[in-house]
């Protein structure tokens, strides 16, 4: 490992503000060398946290942080600005159980303080803290760094036009990569690219510190103004909102980023916007050829970038969704695909490679992507939306208001679904079942294999009658044959996969395998059970429930959703039929009412209460049977 100086001399970010700009230089150098090994032992974002390298160093250098309120949109980008704070030490327990947390969270540092993990919340932050500081709070001022796929999002525009108006000291960095996790699209994405020829303007302001500025954004400024601009020949669209304009700035030129910075702070009075081009995995060649620009990366090996993935035993549901919806295209012209900047993620890239013009990527924008779809379900298309479980929450006036209300037959592919991992609670799909089942008319599934997604794929296809959902995990499956093509389901139908005739299970979504061993592990004590696959959490089989609550000592519900859910639904069906006061002992198992830090999946569900193990001690505790210690009922079947 070779040796970093003057990263050594770094306790916090006010030691750069000891270093010469030569000397902060050699700094972002080591930064991004430390960042690059970090990452190849950990895994995680890469190549967003090699753009912002320099641009990380020179903010810090410049500005006052922690007194002054750096945020970082998403923060898949915040590597290095951890690594300066303070967090250096730490950086191998990243995306790990009691871990660094991927992303900023303001319970692990100062210099976080405002916690994200979804995107475009940068700018409404930020004014907060403006308002924060100008109505007296301790606070200095507030920076926001928001990249050009970010910025395409509905809330971007609604903070912008706000600060605009306020016409408030405050700072946005709009980080301009051409590259989120997918190349980005729309026509902001366009009009960046046209403002990316030599082009420095500061507006009123810039009349006072023009000739402060270095040459090369100097040169030319004037004579490619009204080429850049695309608007009138004296305003770009953000001086038009309110912002003093300032770029486009080489994000990886130190002396061009620590001029302008320091400039833009001595002399802002008003919102500035200042135009930072950057180039995503930056200083790493495997990261600068590939195609994801290793946005996420497993552990890999820095001198080939190798990744040391693990050989997967099944497909990932990921992929089977994906192949499923192409083979349903291909005998249907008017399904379509929409993607909230996710095409790779969900699999409609899948189905894109085969029918590209029926497959929609609409940026960063989930609002705008479930009314998109609902169009086009009025106009007689059969949209699959597919968002993750997390980010369809970013969408959900939306599906109340211009799906459910409307009875439009959209179809949501909800891929994410329940506890995925390293990337913690932001990103944990815990309550799409309650917020999709509460609404009328709405159709809600979960896939308990692989196998019963292909199923479900089929029959939203075909359905028509109003709006149908479909959940599904992160991951692999359960290596479960697949069907050479799905079969339309019987709406609100679930299945008995095994009859006994003391416990019954009632299992909705993925964690069948879970009931699975759980059964195995009582059955090895003599405990008969059934285990029934629910399928449907709306409408709910109501002959299937009757008959477990009239069959068994005790039911058992068990999902990968928050309270509030599917057992919720089922409690409420069972106490209006008077199945409760037959002297049934029903208990619900769902994700605990707290949010689960991040650790493995396996890990995450063992914190939520949810393994086999305690899905068996669950049953023995209903039964009045002493339950064996922990882990000893997994030990027992095998």
């Amino acid at each position: 490992m070779a040796p970093k100086p003057h990263l050594d001399r770094v306790a916090g970010p006010a030691d750069l503000r000891d270093f010469t700009d030569d000397e902060l230089t050699m700094l972002a150098q080591e930064l991004r060398t430390e960042t690059i090994e970090t990452v190849s032992r950990t895994g995680g974002h890469l190549g967003s946290s090699l753009g912002v390298v320099e641009l990380t160093v020179a903010l810090h250098a410049v500005f006052r942080t922690p007194f002054d309120k750096l945020i970082w949109d998403v923060s898949h980008q915040c590597y290095p600005h951890k690594i300066l704070t303070g967090r250096r030490h730490q950086m191998d327990s990243l995306r790990q159980k009691d871990g660094l947390s991927g992303f900023t969270k303001r319970s692990e540092s100062v210099f976080d303080p405002f916690g994200a993990a979804h995107s475009s919340t940068s700018i409404s932050a930020a004014l907060g803290f403006t308002i924060g500081r100008d109505m007296g709070q301790p606070t200095g001022d507030a920076i926001a760094v928001i990249g050009d796929g970010s910025i395409t999002a509905g809330m971007a525009y609604e903070a912008l036009n706000n600060a605009g108006s306020e016409g408030r000291r405050l700072f946005v960095i709009l980080n301009d990569n051409d590259m989120s996790i997918a190349p980005p699209v729309g026509a902001m994405n366009s009009y960046l690219n046209r403002l990316n020829m030599p082009h420095a303007s500061l507006g009123e302001i810039a009349q006072g510190f023009m000739s402060a500025l270095p040459a090369s954004l100097r040169e030319q400024a004037l004579a490619t103004r009204a080429r850049a601009c695309g608007g009138p020949p004296d305003a770009t669209m953000f001086e038009h909102l309110g912002f003093t304009y300032i770029g486009p700035i080489d994000g990886h030129s130190m002396p061009d980023l620590l001029a302008t910075l320091r400039i833009a702070h001595a002399r802002a009075e008003g919102p500035v916007l200042i135009h930072v081009r950057t180039v995503k995995g930056k200083g790493y060649a495997p990261a600068e050829a590939a195609d994801c620009k290793y946005h996420g990366v497993s552990k890999f090996d820095v001198a080939s970038g190798t990744q040391s993935k693990g050989r997967a035993n099944a497909p990932s549901y990921t992929a089977v969704f994906g192949n499923a919806l192409t083979d349903e295209a291909s005998r249907d012209p008017t399904i379509v695909g929409v993607s909230a900047a996710m095409p790779n993620g969900t699999g409609l890239d899948i189905m894109g490679k085969r029918f590209a013009r029926r497959v929609f990527d609409v940026g960063i924008a989930e609002q705008h992507a479930v009314t998109f779809a609902a169009g086009m379900a009025a106009s007689g298309l059969k949209p699959f939306c597919a968002i993750y479980s997390t980010f369809l929450q970013r969408g959900y006036d939306q599906i109340v208001h211009d799906v459910a209300l409307q009875k439009l037959p959209v179809r949501f592919a909800i891929d994410r679904a329940g506890l995925v991992g390293a990337d913690g609670a932001t990103h944990a799909g815990s309550f799409d079942v309650a917020f999709m089942a509460n609404l009328p008319g709405m159709v809600v599934m979960a896939a308990g294999d692989e196998a019963e997604l292909v199923h479900m794929v089929a029959t939203a296809a075909a359905y028509d009658e109003g709006p149908i959902a479909f959940r599904y995990p992160r991951g692999e499956g359960s290596g479960v044959e697949l069907p050479a093509r799905g079969g339309v389901l019987e709406i609100g139908r679930g299945r008995v996969l095994r009859e006994g005739s003391k416990v019954a299970f009632l299992s909705f979504g993925a964690h069948l395998t879970e009931v699975t061993l759980a059964a195995e592990a009582l059955e090895a004590r003599g405990i008969s059970c059934t285990i029934a696959d629910a399928r449907f959490a709306k409408p709910l089989d109501h002959g299937l429930i009757d008959q477990l609550a009239r069959h068994h000592q005790v039911l058992i519900t068990v999902e990968q959703g928050a309270e509030g859910g599917f057992g919720a639904h089922v409690l409420h069906y069972m106490a209006n039929s008077g199945l409760l006061e037959r002297g049934l002992a029903v208990r619900t198992m769902t994700l605990p009412d707290r949010f689960i830090e991040q650790a493995s999946p396996a890990e995450m569900y063992r914190d939520a209460c949810l393994t086999a193990d305690d899905i068996a001690h669950k049953a023995l505790q209903a039964l009045g049977i002493e339950a064996l210690a922990r882990g000893q009922n997994r030990a027992t079947l095998s």
